[in-house]
């Protein structure tokens, strides 16, 4: 899949399905890179560790994607870059699509190529009969909040939360 028609960067980024080799080392990243998010985002360790695990339990039964669900890599002119991660927003449905995540590796950050990964995203979702595209960002992550808002995503609804005692974390 390759980016439709638009600026040179666009044009260069595809999606390839990532390969069964590589999908191992990627789930166990990207379960760790969830699992610290949710911690910089409040969790505690152990809140972030099982809702990083019962989420990866439930979109990767057996190490595969579950049903729908696919993990691709983001390649510029063949350099892998990144990868993104969509599937229904629930485990049953294939109208609503989510963004599970989106991650350029950051020497390759501020090129424009998550902005492609996105559209090429959009296109995926279209293609399997998706109609809505939605996605959670960590409040902290000014820089993907303003890549999404770009793209036209709104807000649909706002988690905030006031620590009152920070031994209590």
């Amino acid at each position: 899949m390759s980016a439709a028609d638009g600026d040179s960067t666009q044009a260069r980024v595809v999606l390839r399905t990532m390969p069964d080799d590589r999908l191992p080392g990627w789930v166990e990243r990207s379960r760790g890179d969830y699992r610290a998010d949710r911690v910089r985002a409040g969790d505690t360790l152990e809140q972030a560790t099982d809702n990083a695990d019962q989420s990866f339990s439930a979109y990767f039964p057996d190490g595969r994607p579950a049903p729908h669900h696919q993990v691709y890599e983001v390649l510029d002119d063949e350099t892998v870059v990144g990868s993104l991660w969509i599937g229904p927003q629930s485990i049953g449905t294939t109208t609503d699509w989510w963004v599970w995540e989106v991650a350029i590796d950051e020497r390759y950050r501020g090129r424009g190529l998550g902005r492609a990964a996105m559209l090429l995203a959009e296109d995926a979702v279209r293609e399997n009969g998706g109609t809505v595209l939605g996605l959670n960002v960590f409040g902290f992550n000014t820089a993907a909040r303003r890549l999404y808002e770009s793209l036209g995503y709104d807000t649909a609804s706002l988690r905030m939360q006031k620590v009152l005692r920070e031994d209590a974390r």
